[in-house]
């Protein structure tokens, strides 16, 4: 049986510390197991997140291998190569579906019982991976999709109409990548369609004025690493976010990756759309409406993914 106050995280590069250090101020875990293939870089971040605990609440952190992952109620999937300047998320899949091999089937070893959190790229596919390598129920295998996605645009949305960016509502859905979409057509400010606070807002007279912020969304991930080498802490508090649902049983709706299977038309693919999230993982996937141009949109994002996933040889490779 899972301790809901125990996460396990694999992979303790850029992404997987921050998360973990994340995590650890959260004081959500009273004992948290890091896991990575250099074990001396994992001991020394537990040693070094260690010494924050007189500061916080107390909980256990510690290196370990697979074996410490026994009992966590989450385990967290931070593993596998760091995405280069100039290369997309899908460039990654060849290298990072190896890593996955080998992660998923130890940590099915000595857990059977978590709910696996998938954040690595490109997540859907690998989401779609983790979730044909370990047999699980498809609830209990779930990508951070597109959480962060959806973030920035709600950042943007709300410093172009000077709110504050916690009342813009709207989805960024698809794969987290180059064929995601923003729902637009929904979009609202605190119950206004987005359409209609356009008009009375200082500087923006209609909606298609913000637009052009959706392709900063898509690519501000590569504007991130061309700057600075690598993108963690919106991930990292996009991970705190899904973990915080599932431990609390909040029952958040959030566009995670998850198993899409008569949704939208689509079926046999993990794909960031809304979707209820609490103690058991994905409870429901939600069907929001979306227009016909966003629709069509949706598909051809499934199709992306799907032409990717043939390429895997996944669809019966249960561990």
């Amino acid at each position: 049986m899972s301790d809901i106050k125990k996460i396990g995280v694999v992979g303790c590069g850029f992404v997987g510390s921050t998360i973990a250090y994340t995590l650890m101020e959260s004081e959500m875990f009273n004992e948290m197991a890091l896991v990575d293939v250099n074990k001396s870089k994992a001991r020394g971040e537990a040693l070094d997140m260690s010494h924050c605990l007189p500061f916080l609440s107390q909980m256990q952190i510690y290196q370990s291998d697979y074996s410490g992952l026994e009992n966590a109620s989450i385990v967290v999937v931070a593993a596998g190569a760091n995405q280069k300047e100039g290369e997309t998320r899908l460039d990654l899949l060849s290298k990072n579906v190896k890593i996955f091999r080998e992660v998923i089937g130890r940590i099915t070893e000595v857990n059977r019982d978590c709910i696996i959190l998938v954040v690595s790229n490109p997540v859907d596919i690998l989401t779609y991976a983790a979730l044909k390598l370990s047999g699980f129920d498809s609830k209990k295998v779930i990508g951070s999709g597109t959480v962060l996605d959806t973030a920035r645009l709600k950042y943007l949305v709300g410093n172009r109409l000077s709110v504050d960016s916690r009342n813009v509502h709207s989805f960024i859905i698809g794969e987290h990548g180059d064929s995601e979409l923003a729902v637009w057509s929904s979009a609202n400010v605190s119950g206004i369609n987005l359409d209609e606070y356009c008009e009375i807002s200082d500087g923006v007279s209609e909606i298609s004025d913000l637009y052009p912020l959706f392709d900063y969304v898509k690519n501000s991930a590569y504007d991130i690493i061309r700057d600075k080498g690598a993108t963690y802490y919106g991930i990292a508090q996009s991970t705190k976010r899904i973990v915080k649902s599932i431990v609390s049983d909040d029952n958040s709706i959030l566009p995670v990756s998850t198993l899409i299977d008569g949704h939208y038309g689509i079926s046999d693919i993990c794909l960031s759309v809304p979707a209820i999230v609490g103690r058991e993982g994905v409870k429901q996937v939600l069907d929001i409406p979306l227009d016909e141009d966003e629709m069509k949109r949706l598909r051809l994002s499934a199709d992306t993914i799907k032409d990717s996933i043939r390429k895997l040889s996944l669809e019966n490779a249960v561990i």
